[in-house]
């Protein structure tokens, strides 16, 4: 089943539309003639100014997340989706997506927290599926993106007994605040991971190790805490491990996370995303060691067609600070697929398994990003 549209455009409201992600949402759906925007926030002097540099058939809407009446201020301006940037997510409830079923609208997040993305269907569906919308969580990187490679290296297999994933951002890339309280959230805490075919224990950040990648320099990386880690034993019914690390460019960095999470094992340091804008200050005077490429790798390993012992990897190569795109991409392919009256059947939804992988990528060849499998 999939949802019917009208002739006349998607009014799609980016919540946070000029944020470090929002912006870059507005920016690509800007010229699309079946999508009317509205940037949203509580900046009214910023969402006007993006109103200006996209120079298109938008307007600027100051709206809070945290407004009770956000439903009625949505059915009042008559939006039809809403895409939710404004981060992190691992602090939030379900407000936003409540409001957007009570005001008959679609929803779209960008959502990395675990337990967000995980809990979001079972909340949402029976609010969905009587509005007659749908609603995506996790329309990103995690698990949009990765799920799409997944399916890709391992169609027609008869098992997956292992999938590693790992982000290595560049040095120099934007930042935003709400992305680095979201990683320190888990910083030093312990995460359950499907690892030797149960659920065992881990501590995010700690313990790093080197990893590989075709066009970049080896690294470290460390344990994180994704929605893949939980969604991916099941989806896949995956026998052994499921892991996801992020391999931070300058090694100082990846040793100072290590050190964070160690003082919060030892309770001396209790809340480390209240860190996160001292760091964010602080980041750019790293950038002399660093660059402006990162990549990503996912590997799955299984048994292939015929039974046959199999393993297959894909990497992804951006530079010149493009990485930050990447975790936009899926939000704005299904926006453009509602637009189109192509969007998944009404209810709630993981994005894991959305989007194949050669829906993404025209907007790889768009960033000039490279991939290579192997």
């Amino acid at each position: 089943m999939h949802l019917s549209r009208t002739d006349s455009p998607l009014k799609v409201l980016v919540l946070g539309g000029y944020g470090n992600f929002g912006a870059r949402i507005v920016k690509a759906l800007a010229n699309d003639p079946a999508i009317c925007l509205l940037i949203g926030g509580r900046n009214e002097a910023r969402a006007t100014a993006m109103v200006r540099e996209i120079g298109s058939n938008a307007a600027a809407m100051v709206v809070d997340a945290s407004d009770a009446q956000l439903a009625g201020r949505l059915r009042a301006q008559h939006v039809d989706l809403v895409i939710h940037t404004a981060g992190p997510f691992q602090a939030q409830g379900y407000a936003v997506a409540e409001a957007c079923a009570d005001a008959g609208a679609h929803y779209i997040d960008l959502a990395d927290g675990r337990r967000f993305v995980c809990d979001f269907p079972a909340a949402m569906q029976a609010r969905f599926v009587q509005a007659q919308r749908c609603a995506i969580s996790g329309a990103s990187t995690v698990p949009a993106l990765s799920s799409a490679v997944v399916d890709h290296l391992a169609k027609g297999w008869q098992a997956i007994h292992r999938i590693d994933i790992c982000i290595a951002p560049a040095q120099t890339a934007p930042r935003g605040v709400a992305t680095l309280e979201a990683v320190l959230s888990y910083c030093g805490a312990p995460i359950d991971i499907w690892r030797d075919g149960r659920w065992q224990q881990a501590l995010g950040w700690a313990r790093p190790g080197p990893v590989r990648f075709p066009r970049m320099k080896p690294r470290r990386a460390a344990l994180c805490d994704i929605p893949d880690l939980e969604l991916f034993p099941a989806h896949y019914q995956v026998t052994d491990t499921v892991t996801f690390l992020a391999a931070l460019e300058v090694p100082l960095s990846q040793t100072a996370f290590a050190w964070l999470a160690a003082m919060r094992r030892w309770r001396l340091l209790p809340r480390p995303q209240a860190l996160a804008p001292w760091l964010l200050r602080g980041a750019p005077l790293f950038d002399r060691w660093g660059s402006a490429l990162g990549g990503m790798y996912v590997q799955v390993t299984g048994q292939g067609p015929s039974g046959q012992q199999v393993s297959a990897r894909w990497d992804i190569a951006a530079d010149l600070d493009h990485g930050p795109e990447i975790p936009c991409m899926a939000a704005i392919l299904l926006a453009r697929r509602l637009a189109r009256g192509n969007g998944p059947p009404p209810g709630a939804h993981t994005a894991t398994s959305l989007l194949p992988l050669e829906a993404f990528a025209p907007e790889f060849a768009r960033w000039g990003m490279v991939t290579d499998t192997a």
